[in-house]
């Protein structure tokens, strides 16, 4: 009772309150470049260009600004969702991170236990990545010449084999679950490619993750329901 009452009344307030500055601070610091494009070198676009690009980014990608803090935060919890939106690469490297720290440590995602094991699976994995960087950023491009074309080539399917993983990870505790989810996502985006949805602006980038999310939690409350009324 005294870690509870600890994580609701003095953790979570003071990372809520961390996570609110320096979310702040990184929106201000993003746009940095272009106020030294203005008020050092005089660079300003008309009015009509910046209207122009907000609304060309806003339908292509403007619907994951919904989509990714709804996907991705019964796994992040709020602080990880706060490091995760900050530092960036979320679906390649925090939620993998995040999930299998919470596996690892056999704790229920969205717990309380959870959301701390969550935030230091993304510490680390922001120390390691931002370590990786800098290296690569210096020395990425002579060592990605060194490799062969088949090497280079297999990168493509990093991210896909790392979904894939975790799907297996999770769905071996929710079989039926995780098969009904996998079978509505390979529909909607076979029915996606077909262009059966081409009426919805931009529908192919968050029309299967959306649905599918929606659905999952769905099915989750409804399984909920009936075993407790079991």
């Amino acid at each position: 009772m005294e870690n509870k009452n600890f994580f609701n009344d003095e953790f979570m307030p003071k990372m809520n309150k961390i996570g609110k500055i320096t979310g702040a601070l990184g929106v201000l610091v993003a746009f940095v470049p272009a106020l030294v494009l203005a008020v050092v070198f005089g660079i300003l676009p008309k009015p009509a260009a910046l209207l122009t690009a907000f609304i060309a980014g806003s339908t292509s990608f403007g619907v994951l600004w919904f989509v990714e803090p709804i996907s991705y935060f019964s796994v992040l919890g709020p602080i990880g969702t706060y490091m995760a939106f900050l530092s960036g690469n979320i679906s390649n490297m925090r939620v993998p991170c995040a999930s299998m720290a919470q596996v690892s440590a056999d704790v229920e995602p969205g717990s309380e236990k959870g959301t701390i094991i969550a935030t230091l699976g993304m510490a680390v994995s922001i120390v390691i990545n931002v370590s990786v960087l800098t290296v690569g950023i210096i020395l990425g491009s002579s060592i990605l010449s060194m490799l062969p074309e088949t090497v280079t080539g297999a990168l493509n399917y990093l991210l896909p084999a790392l979904f894939g993983a975790l799907l297996m990870q999770f769905g071996m505790s929710a079989k039926g679950h995780a098969a009904l989810i996998l079978v509505w996502a390979i529909l909607i985006n076979i029915a996606l490619q077909l262009g059966l949805f081409g009426w919805l602006p931009g529908a192919n980038n968050y029309l299967g993750i959306l649905t599918s999310v929606f659905l999952s939690v769905a099915v989750a409350i409804l399984t909920y329901k009936r075993a407790n009324e079991a």
